[in-house]
């Protein structure tokens, strides 16, 4: 993905080592609480579902993240520096995800599932060298289409269209693969949605606050799905990983909550498809308007995957009926998810990979953030679950930077509102 950037870090207060005090980290991750995470995890701990999580690698080593990462599952052909992280960030979003809390570490949403970590390029911080060796974003996400990950989740973001990676997205979800992705931290008035949330099968996702509100630095448009916490976390403050920094925002987080909600509700369900899941995460999303008319800035809601894992009577509907139809379909287009696997498997399959990424812009005009809806009132109940990615770097949002390649559009369905 040419100029995806996982958002730099913003240190608004002191930082600790992590194991410097017992629970450290767990006492900032506020959101744990709300959604009533011990409770969650007497039905569901995420046991049994892989997260592919593409970012700047995932240190397998950190104490939170010991017997977590599966790193001998990414295939050689795309495995260069997936446990080498650059920067600290795809290490913080896998423990979001996993993380046991050990020594004052970050505690993980569903902790006993599994991360397979894929490093891409993001922003400049790699040498030429390391650029080429790594795999690109399509790359990553074929690699991981045709492995048994159930989840791929993606806290990065680029202006740029770029047609291998809208490609390999298209083949993930054929595989039966949830795609989740932030929305960017540029802010509500930026007039887009970040690639690759902005594509088609990927669930973009923005940031609330401790309070409920819609975060200011998170991107709106037709693309926004669902919210999730994002402000004031904690996150390694860089690839060193001798501590963590505080009061960091971002819809990096808020991806990263989101995957481990949807890994809790399908280890609870391991028979549905990645319909029923996205299904579940809409249809019980904390929310003030009706269902049917999701917002540009908060999509269908707030998650509360608790709502689904504590009522056994939910019916997670028809299993090849996307739930995201109208967003995902060009006109006469067959939907890929709507197709049953060749396996006639609701788990989701395997298959073989392929190739690159080129370069693209998206514009307002093509992606108009739509409507104007009261950016600080969240979901009813939203309280009660939240979730946010990328981080604010110096309190402004992340530079995009955009490399090569010719500017064009893909026209999608838009959101009325």
């Amino acid at each position: 993905m040419g100029g995806a950037v996982a958002s730099a870090l913003v240190v608004v207060g002191v930082s600790f080592a992590p194991g410097a005090t017992a629970a450290d980290a767990q006492s900032e991750q506020w959101y744990l609480g709300p959604m009533q995470a011990e409770k969650m995890w007497k039905t569901s701990t995420g046991e049994g579902i892989k997260v592919a999580v593409i970012d700047t690698g995932v240190n397998p080593d950190t104490p939170s993240l010991k017997g977590q990462v599966l790193a001998d599952e990414v295939p050689k052909q795309v495995a260069y520096g997936a446990t080498d992280d650059y920067a600290g960030h795809g290490t913080t979003m896998a423990e979001l995800i996993v993380g046991s809390g050990a020594d004052g570490g970050l505690q993980g949403l569903a902790p006993d599932s599994e991360v397979v970590p894929y490093r891409v390029p993001l922003g400049s911080e790699l040498s030429a060298k390391e650029e080429k060796l790594a795999p690109t974003s399509a790359e990553a996400i074929r690699a991981a289409a045709d492995s048994d990950v159930s989840i791929i989740s993606m806290s990065i973001g680029s202006v740029a269209y770029e047609p291998e990676d809208a490609a390999a997205v298209k083949y993930a979800a054929s595989k039966g693969k949830i795609l989740v992705a932030s929305v960017g931290n540029e802010g509500q008035d930026a007039g887009y949605i970040e690639y690759p949330a902005a594509y088609p099968y990927v669930l973009g996702v923005s940031s609330i606050d401790d309070k409920s509100h819609i975060s200011d630095f998170g991107q709106s448009g037709n693309y926004v799905d669902l919210v999730a916490p994002g402000e004031n976390l904690p996150a390694y403050c860089n690839g060193n990983f001798e501590k963590y920094c505080h009061n960091l925002n971002g819809t990096s987080f808020s991806t990263a909550i989101t995957s481990a909600a949807a890994a809790l509700i399908w280890s609870a369900h391991p028979d549905w498809t990645a319909n029923q899941v996205t299904r579940a995460l809409i249809d019980t999303a904390g929310r003030k308007w009706p269902k049917d008319e999701p917002t540009s800035t908060a999509g269908y809601g707030t998650i509360r995957p608790r709502s689904v894992l504590a009522d056994p009577n939910y019916d997670a509907g028809e299993p090849y009926s996307d739930p995201l139809r109208k967003e995902n379909t060009q006109e006469g287009e067959k939907l890929v998810t709507e197709i049953p696997p060749a396996s006639a498997s609701a788990k989701p399959s395997s298959g073989a990979t392929a190739p690159s990424q080129g370069a693209a812009g998206s514009s307002k005009d093509k992606q108009a953030a739509a409507g104007s809806d009261d950016a600080k009132t969240a979901a009813a109940d939203a309280s009660s679950d939240s979730g946010s990615t990328l981080w604010i770097a110096l309190g402004a949002a992340a530079a995009v930077v955009v490399i090569g390649g010719g500017v064009f559009a893909v026209l999608r369905a838009r959101r009325a509102n």
